[in-house]
């Protein structure tokens, strides 16, 4: 197996996942909304877990904050290596692999999030739709076009 093709979708998903935090900004800030905490709420749980102590109150806060956000790339960027290796000797047509990437990574983050408590999308609104769908769209949009970007026309074998 050649490292190229993991490699390539690895940046194709850390471009989706920039791509996906600037909407999701421009969304807060268009919206005058506050930031989501459920990134840092899934760090928490996640740390309890895997039974992680994370320290004294202040400090565990602050890494949750941080943790929240490395997870979210670690998932963009897990997701774009995983369809690097996929689509590594095929050529994807770009609606499919925006569907794949971003609806992956949206099936990924909310069901694992689901899964531990955090939220529970059957309660959620049209407008709490719409802020997650966006966003993860962009994702797979981003992280499609990057891919075919770094891997024209045929596919490298």
């Amino acid at each position: 197996m050649r490292a190229a093709p993991l490699v390539d979708g690895a940046i194709a998903g850390a471009v989706g996942s920039a791509v996906l935090n600037v909407v999701s900004y421009l969304d807060m800030t268009l919206r005058a909304r506050p930031a989501s905490t459920t990134p840092e709420t899934t760090a928490g749980r996640l740390a309890d877990v895997a039974h992680v102590d994370l320290g004294p109150a202040e400090e565990a806060a602050n890494r949750r904050a941080g943790l929240g956000p490395v997870l979210g790339y670690a998932t963009g960027i897990a997701a774009g290596a995983v369809f690097g290796l996929l689509a590594a000797r095929r050529r994807v047509p770009l609606p499919v692999a925006v569907t794949l990437l971003g609806g992956g990574v949206m099936a990924t983050s909310d069901s694992s999030m689901t899964l531990l408590g955090v939220t529970d999308p059957r309660t959620w609104r049209r407008v709490d739709w719409a802020s997650d769908l966006v966003p993860h769209l962009a994702y797979g949009l981003a992280a499609a076009a990057t891919w075919r970007r770094l891997r024209p026309s045929s596919p490298r074998g």
